[in-house]
């Protein structure tokens, strides 16, 4: 892969544009705009790709059948995974999070098919499974380690401000209880990279990010509502 100036620039503005989005959302905006900060900042991370010279397969954003069945399989097997931890009374505290609150059957809905489906499932699949790896050379015909790790690496960093409240889950307190904040914040930002990865390999199967953003919807869809039903 050839990289022109014109690649570089969308780079760092596609950085930069992360940068922006995540402090608003997280900082900033009030909670009725986080989706639309998330969608907005989608768009801007589309535009710059192409203006790049990343084509739509580049981008992930080419096709449907394909992307839809691999990621309805992906979401099968995370749902699965939510079975086990639900049947198993030792892993439910895994599902005891005081970051969520006692939503009703509204604010769930809001929560998962406003919020996290825009706010953050959208945005974080188009930037970090199609812009950025597409950026950075990655392509479907061939698993390419140097863009992935790099758009994960990302990744995890975006989660920088999230992280700050990733004690207030049951099952990470009771794991890491007296260990100082940042340090967790610095494992959380880790784990989410290596989730990164796996979730390219959503992306990567299913030749487009769909795959991964259904993957992604299930996990972070699917948790919250446990948490609520469980509680």
């Amino acid at each position: 892969m050839s990289w022109s100036a014109g690649r570089v620039l969308a780079l760092v503005a596609a950085v930069g544009t992360l940068a922006a989005s995540t402090t608003l959302a997280n900082r900033v905006l009030p909670g009725w705009a986080y989706p639309v900060c998330g969608l907005v900042a989608a768009l801007v991370l589309v535009a710059l790709g192409r203006a790049a010279g990343c084509s739509w397969p580049d981008l992930g954003l080419r096709g449907l059948r394909r992307p839809a069945l691999v990621g309805l399989l992906g979401a099968a097997a995370v749902a699965l995974v939510f079975g086990i931890a639900v049947a198993v009374p030792g892993l439910r505290t895994v599902y005891q999070d005081g970051r969520v609150g006692d939503p009703d059957l509204a604010q769930l809905l809001w929560l998962t098919c406003g919020r996290i489906l825009f706010g953050t499932v959208l945005i974080e699949e188009v930037a970090f499974r199609g812009v950025l790896p597409g950026l950075f050379g990655a392509t479907d015909e061939r698993w390419r380690w140097p863009p992935i790790l790099c758009s994960a690496a990302l990744f995890g960093i975006w989660h920088a401000l999230p992280a700050l409240a990733i004690g207030r889950n049951a099952a990470v307190h009771a794991l890491f209880g007296a260990t100082p904040v940042v340090v967790l914040q610095v494992l959380a930002m880790a784990a989410a990279g290596v989730a990164g990865i796996f979730l390219h390999l959503w992306r990567h199967f299913g030749r487009g990010v769909l795959a991964s953003v259904i993957v992604h919807f299930t996990t972070n869809a699917g948790g919250l509502t446990l948490v609520v039903v469980l509680r």
